[in-house]
């Protein structure tokens, strides 16, 4: 666009009501606060239709396993999960922030780091991308690490059917405290790179390695430690175990427990102990206890 003298305006020498009527063909007015970090995200970038490609794409990508495992990418919702993903190596494919918190400078430093990927949403359309009742105003598109192999040797957490994303969330955020090497999820657990599980495990996805969708037996079989099982038959309580050295624990969910074949491989089933009257505890707790013990255990001198 030339000005009075014939020479040619860049973006960011746009007058405000050019500026508006380039960003909204639509009567929205933009907002004056945003214009304060305007050298940082260009109005081009505001979104506002539910068709725009990239729209789509989140809307799939927090919608369905599926889409996540086709794309290799999730979406990482708040600013501590996506400073733990980067810290941990992988870096943003695009940085998303609502326009109400953008307006109001929100997360300005982490805006300006990231300017050359951010996209500012419009806030009806940020809803649809984002489970949370209070939203966090911030999205992450990142690509999800490639799923190691499974290990033969080490400390080893094998969840087989836990399919409540807050409970396997949480256990992976204990495995991350106790120095779990590898943790492995049967078929039919719950997606490790969901948005729930994400935020449950408060970003120990990205410092335990995680292997996704395990045939647990073969696994299991191939597993040069001790195999040890929670299970009330057969089995001996917790404080009484040997669970140092090479191991793989095994839970299952709190409906079924382990499955058979599981069971089978197992060379030592354990319990915890409890009061008479009382069937079981919630898997993410007894996972935190089981594992504190190995700890305990490991670290005694």
């Amino acid at each position: 666009m030339p000005d009075s003298t014939g020479q040619a305006l860049g973006p960011r020498q746009l007058s405000d009501s050019t500026k508006r009527a380039v960003a909204y063909p639509q009567p929205a007015p933009f907002p004056l606060a945003l214009r304060a970090i305007y050298p940082i995200v260009h109005p081009m970038d505001i979104i506002t239709s539910r068709q725009n490609a990239l729209i789509k794409r989140c809307i799939k990508l927090h919608e369905s396993r599926r889409e996540r495992s086709k794309q290799a990418m999730t979406l990482l919702d708040g600013e501590h999960l996506i400073e733990a993903a980067t810290a941990a190596g992988e870096p943003l494919e695009r940085l998303l922030v609502s326009q109400t918190r953008a307006a109001r400078g929100d997360y300005a430093a982490l805006l300006e780091k990231h300017a050359p990927i951010v996209s500012i949403i419009d806030d009806g359309l940020f809803g649809e991308m984002s489970d949370l009742e209070s939203s966090t105003g911030l999205l992450g598109l990142w690509p999800i690490p490639a799923s190691p192999a499974a290990i033969a040797s080490g400390f080893v957490l094998a969840l087989d059917g836990v399919q409540d994303p807050g409970n396997v969330g949480a256990i992976l955020r204990t495995a991350s405290a106790v120095g779990v090497d590898q943790v492995w999820l049967g078929m039919g657990s719950a997606d490790p790179w969901s948005p729930k599980v994400l935020r449950a495990g408060m970003g120990a996805q990205f410092v335990v390695p995680v292997v996704e969708r395990l045939p647990l037996s073969a696994a299991l079989t191939a597993f040069a430690g001790q195999i040890v099982v929670t299970s009330l038959e057969g089995s001996v309580p917790l404080y009484e175990a040997d669970l140092q050295g090479d191991l793989a624990m095994v839970l299952g969910s709190e409906g079924q427990g382990v499955s058979d074949e599981v069971l089978a491989a197992a060379t030592l089933r354990i319990r915890i102990p409890m009061q008479p009257g009382i069937e079981s505890l919630n898997v993410g707790a007894a996972a935190a206890v089981c594992l504190y013990e190995r700890y305990r255990q490991s670290t005694a001198r």
